[in-house]
């Protein structure tokens, strides 16, 4: 199974039009950008995870010309808004071959989107509910909804565990999507992937959490916890840490950290990353300090990679 990164920023993407934060700055000077997150899988069938606004341009830079199911995980406009760009799947196919997409996502989440995009159901889209525990139906890999705490105006979220057997065994990747914490008897399912992709979005814990999101310095104890086996990979990355000296940190989406991350040899709190390579090297860093048998990656937008082999 391989996993093409389309997005892997927050819901307003990076770096923000007009703003004047150190994180967007620092970006557009070195010419990044990190879109919507969503997720492409691409083994026994072509799977995408979540549609946000960016999905047309994610398609195509990405070269996929087929999707055989999507997967929402919640209702926040940067997960599920896209879906209607997806009508160019129908329209370019003849009227004879065309069957709608198969679409998984719980009740609440259904709720949110036929609201939206009701003329799409029936026609693009196939309604398919997602029942947290258990197995969604129809597909060949076998994949798995588990509820998440993210916020208020997302009841009904879920993350997805996939499993496939292998010559190797049973081999299994694990996404929260956006995250505060996860019900408690979901854990077993999510301990000990091979692969893990992991919500930080957030450097440090910040002192408010009004979004309900997860940061690094929180997300590194369900590391812990859950133990993956091989790989982890970090998206929904965002600029919404303070940094000190920043003349943006009054800006309505910059927030304080409760209690930074420090350093155990420096006893200094780790400097918030603006980029691509800092988020890279403070990671790196912070498994080293403190001896986390971890490979922790920095995911960014158009990454590929192989999960297993079938």
């Amino acid at each position: 199974m391989e996993v093409v990164f389309l997005g892997t920023g927050g819901a307003w993407a990076l770096p923000e039009h007009g703003c004047l934060c150190r994180t967007c700055q620092n970006m557009i000077r070195l010419g990044e950008e990190r879109l919507r997150t969503a997720l492409f899988l691409n083994g026994r069938e072509n799977i995408l995870v979540d549609c946000g606004p960016d999905i047309r341009l994610q398609l195509r830079r990405n070269q996929i010309q087929r999707v055989d199911a999507i997967l929402i995980t919640h209702g926040h406009g940067d997960h599920y808004i896209g879906l209607d760009e997806l009508e160019t799947f129908r329209r370019c196919k003849s009227r004879d071959t065309w069957r709608p997409l198969p679409v998984f996502a719980t009740d609440k989440t259904w709720d949110v989107i036929e609201r939206q995009f009701h003329y799409l159901v029936g026609n693009l889209l196939e309604k398919h509910v997602a029942h947290p525990g258990e197995p969604l139906a129809g597909l060949k890999t076998r994949i798995l909804p588990f509820r998440t705490i993210h916020s208020k105006s997302a009841e009904g979220s879920v993350g997805y565990v996939f499993e496939e057997f292998t010559p190797e065994g049973v081999k299994k990747l694990v996404y929260t999507s956006d995250f505060v914490d996860v019900e408690d008897e979901d854990t077993l399912l999510l301990e000990e992937p091979n692969v893990l992709i992991i919500q930080s979005h957030f450097f440090h814990e910040p002192a408010t959490n009004r979004p309900g999101h997860m940061s690094l310095q929180r997300a590194l104890k369900f590391i812990r916890k859950w133990r993956p086996k091989s790989r982890t990979f970090l998206v929904h990355l965002s600029d919404a840490d303070a940094i000190p000296g920043d003349d943006a940190n009054d800006f309505l989406k910059k927030v304080r950290p409760t209690r930074p991350m420090v350093s155990p040899r420096t006893g200094q709190a780790y400097d918030v990353p603006t980029c691509q390579a800092e988020w890279q090297e403070r990671v790196d860093q912070i498994c080293t300090d403190w001896g986390l048998p971890y490979e922790i990656t920095v995911a960014h937008d158009s990454l590929r990679f192989c999960c297993w082999s079938a």
